[in-house]
């Protein structure tokens, strides 16, 4: 099952993708209809806002007085916590139903306004945010809801602006067009990205890279990877002892393979090969198959063990490597990167180097740049710099 968090500011067109995708197969679950439903009235939740902030948040009908109940809580930090503490866990509960009631394979999105607001991005495969001018979502406001100017400004600012989302998004669906422009993107997205990204879920397959070479530089690499590593820390919690942006994308300005390195430190191999495999799994990190070791530094020094995981993503090939965290292999990848970070010659010389050996090679790509002499070289100018700076993982 392909967990999708759907979010995007008030009269950005949220809605229109969220029926679009439905159209397409998906199964849609709305936060703000969840929410109403878990203090509908008769129900527990209802029963214990009044206990908390007595029947005058009631209406005629006997159903919430939602303006009322704003009136008492907006106001009051700790009577809003009180109302969360009632609701947040109900709306959970029944978000958690809601999903498990869908087929094995299904692409479940939910529709969630604050989703950014309150740091849920890290519990779905992907977020999608729709983005829409400021001043197209007042018109829109306006004409759709009948809603006056000052009364859709405060409603924009109350929410995360356009930077925040952008942030946590894996995609943006700009809206600033046709209906069926939307519709487009929507479906480009759910043939090309969303259905293979769940078949390759459920299958448990890693997505290889299209390009093996140093093709470019792209700005937004650091970005990603905090968003793949608030996913590996949703997932894996204490078990992951640090978790570090590595490789060739985490050098400012060198150009790379589009693949992310990710490296995770844990307490054993041992705790590697348990349940960290399924749940690395389900939230999106397959198990490459076969033996992955690290060739060591000096040569001769003995084979380091890692474990390697990659993406389910077809738009976001990843490299995870697991370590134990103070082993050889741990230790030498945050010294290279630092190291290279810190020395704009032997970075440049670096990617002279993968160049090189993408020509004399086409098919292997980079892949054979860990063997290559220059490494053993570097190896000694990096533990040099170490000693020199006081240098510590």
């Amino acid at each position: 099952m392909l967990r999708v968090g759907l979010t995007g500011g008030i009269g950005s067109g949220k809605s229109a993708v969220a029926a679009r995708l439905v159209e397409r197969g998906a199964v849609l679950i709305d936060a703000d209809q969840v929410a109403r439903e878990v203090v509908a009235p008769g129900t527990e939740g209802l029963a214990d806002i009044v206990a908390a902030f007595s029947d005058a948040v009631l209406g005629d009908d006997g159903a919430l007085d939602r303006v009322a109940l704003g009136a008492v809580v907006f106001a009051d930090e700790k009577a809003r916590r009180r109302l969360e503490s009632i609701t947040h866990p109900r709306v959970r509960a029944r978000t958690a139903e809601l999903a498990a009631a869908a087929a094995p394979g299904a692409i479940v999105v939910n529709d969630v306004p604050l989703l950014v607001e309150v740091g849920l991005a890290p519990t779905y495969h992907l977020v999608i945010v729709v983005q829409t001018a400021v001043t197209t979502r007042l018109e829109r406001l306006a004409r759709d809801r009948g809603m006056g100017r000052a009364e859709a400004e405060r409603r924009i600012a109350a929410q995360a602006d356009d930077a925040r989302r952008r942030a946590a998004a894996d995609v943006v669906l700009t809206n600033d067009g046709s209906l069926a422009d939307l519709h487009d993107a929507v479906d480009e997205l759910w043939r090309h990205r969303l259905v293979p990204y769940e078949d390759n879920l459920r299958e448990r397959r890693v997505v290889l890279p299209d390009r093996v070479d140093p093709a470019g530089t792209d700005a937004s690499w650091p970005e990603q990877y905090e968003r793949l590593a608030a996913r590996i820390r949703h997932t894996l919690g204490s078990d992951a002892l640090r978790i570090d942006h590595i490789g060739s994308t985490a050098l400012p300005g060198l150009a790379a393979q589009d693949v992310i390195d990710v490296q995770v430190a844990v307490r054993s191999l041992a705790d590697a090969d348990g349940a960290l495999v399924d749940r690395l799994a389900h939230a999106g990190f397959p198990r490459v198959p076969g033996h992955w070791w690290d060739v060591p530094r000096p040569a001769g020094s003995g084979r380091w063990e890692k474990r390697l995981h990659g993406s389910a993503d077809p738009a976001r090939p990843v490299r995870l490597h697991v370590r134990v965290a103070g082993s050889p292999g741990w230790r030498y990848a945050l010294l290279m990167r630092d190291h290279l970070r810190a020395d704009p010659d032997q970075r440049a010389a670096y990617l002279l180097l993968k160049r090189d050996l993408v020509d004399a090679a086409p098919e292997a790509g980079d892949s054979g740049t860990a063997r290559d002499p220059w490494f053993d070289e570097e190896y000694l100018r990096a533990e040099q710099w170490a000693e020199q700076t006081g240098w510590r993982p």
